[in-house]
């Protein structure tokens, strides 16, 4: 999607560098590479090389078996997580109908859609709808949902599961690095509490991440 949003995480305005960015690259399967430079290329949102090799090495270390993804975008990090976990089934949560017909298509083309459920929703009803644990959650939707879905995705986290959400430092918002737009300002509030919330849950084990444009990364106890 063209302009994307600060809902979802604004590709326009550049990304975030952290001082490690520089060793953190991602080599990946020659088709999900090309899948995702024209998402690129577009500015539809895809995780950037060093959030996305974190991903892989977390994944490549604990195989989840079970994962849930909400936001799907054209499917380049649900492929790459499949590709990294060869027993994998995926579940992914995608509302825009273009992207969801497109990440269809490319789970297709690259073998993989045996292993995918892919639903069209929005991620505040679906995960409603589901049920059974997931090994690894991963929170890449519209930000301001983040705090609304953390209930049911606790509820869906299974014990020693991982909860991974996506930019949560927004910018250099969050970390004071960079002034907050006042137009953002409901964003960086609802952001801010997911953060609040999940670092005093009592059920969590909680860690916030300075890759990319930031991790938290929340385990169920």
């Amino acid at each position: 999607m063209s302009g994307f949003d600060y809902a979802h995480g604004d590709t326009s305005k550049g990304e975030r560098k952290t001082p490690t960015a520089q060793f953190n690259r991602i080599a990946l399967p020659e088709k999900i590479a090309k899948i995702r430079e024209e998402a690129f290329a577009r500015e539809i949102p895809t995780a950037d090389d060093e959030t996305l090799n974190f991903i892989c090495t977390l994944l490549a270390a604990v195989q989840p078996e079970n994962i849930l993804e909400l936001g799907t975008a054209t499917g380049v990090s649900g492929a790459v997580m499949l590709d990294i976990c060869k027993s994998a089934h995926l579940t992914t949560i995608e509302r825009d109908p273009a992207f969801y017909d497109e990440a269809l298509k490319n789970f297709k083309c690259l073998g993989l859609d045996m292993r995918v459920k892919a639903i069209h929703a929005d991620a505040l009803d679906a995960v409603n709808t589901l049920c059974g644990e997931y090994d690894f959650i991963f929170l890449d939707c519209a930000k301001v949902q983040y705090i609304k879905l953390l209930p049911a995705l606790k509820k869906l986290l299974k014990r020693g599961g991982i909860l991974l959400a996506d930019d949560v430092l927004l910018y250099g918002w969050l970390t004071g690095e960079v002034p907050v737009p006042q137009k953002r300002k409901m964003l960086y509030t609802h952001v801010k509490e997911y953060i609040d919330k999940v670092t005093d849950d009592g059920e969590l084990f909680t860690t916030i991440i300075n890759v990319g444009d930031g991790l938290a990364m929340s385990v169920k106890k």
